[in-house]
């Protein structure tokens, strides 16, 4: 009997996980065919598999197609250090980047800042935008209510004209002259 061959697979991210107790520890499942060795970058500068160094540990195993790695950083990393967990075989290369950023990093609030900043700059700017776009119809609307009132009090004051000038006139009849012939 003969057993089908594999076929080729490029290396692929199954999962990864990092998790922060005691240590800082990282890991990273890869799939492919042939399987993929995996390598770990601290920075631009590869960690060395099973290495056993005084701030971190990388260990990895292999079984059948798929490869597995951990990394343990027992040394707090420089903020805005880059980790790299890589896979790769002939088929292709597949890897993932984490970003290393320390409790105590001052780029966490001065980025904070920045975006709060940026947020309330935008706020102003839109809302100046939106009351200069606002300025005509709030002076049309002022002109109206002005033009209003002037209506008002030039009716107003004509009644009071065309009052005056009117004859007075008595609302009794008057009383007819008798003749005497």
């Amino acid at each position: 009997m003969v057993l089908p061959l594999p076929q080729l697979a490029p290396a692929r991210l199954l999962g990864s996980s990092c998790s922060l107790e005691k240590t800082l520890q990282c890991s990273c499942s890869f799939h492919g065919i042939p399987t993929p060795s995996m390598q770990w970058w601290m920075g631009d500068v590869p960690v060395d598999v099973n290495s056993m160094d005084d701030h971190l540990q990388v260990t990895s195993t292999v079984l059948g197609p798929w490869a597995n790695s951990t990394i343990s950083l027992t040394k707090e990393p420089e903020t805005g250090t880059n980790l790299l967990c890589e896979g790769k075989n002939k088929n292709g290369t597949h890897a993932l980047s984490i970003l290393l950023m320390s409790e105590k990093s001052s780029l966490a609030p001065q980025t904070f800042m920045k975006g709060l900043l940026q947020g309330v700059m935008y706020g102003v700017i839109a809302t100046t935008l939106l009351f200069f776009c606002l300025i005509p119809f709030i002076v049309k609307h002022i002109r109206m209510k002005w033009a209003k009132r002037i209506a008002e009090v030039k009716k107003k004051k004509s009644r009071e004209v065309r009052a005056c000038q009117e004859p007075t006139m008595s609302l009794k009849p008057e009383e007819s002259e008798k003749s005497i012939i």
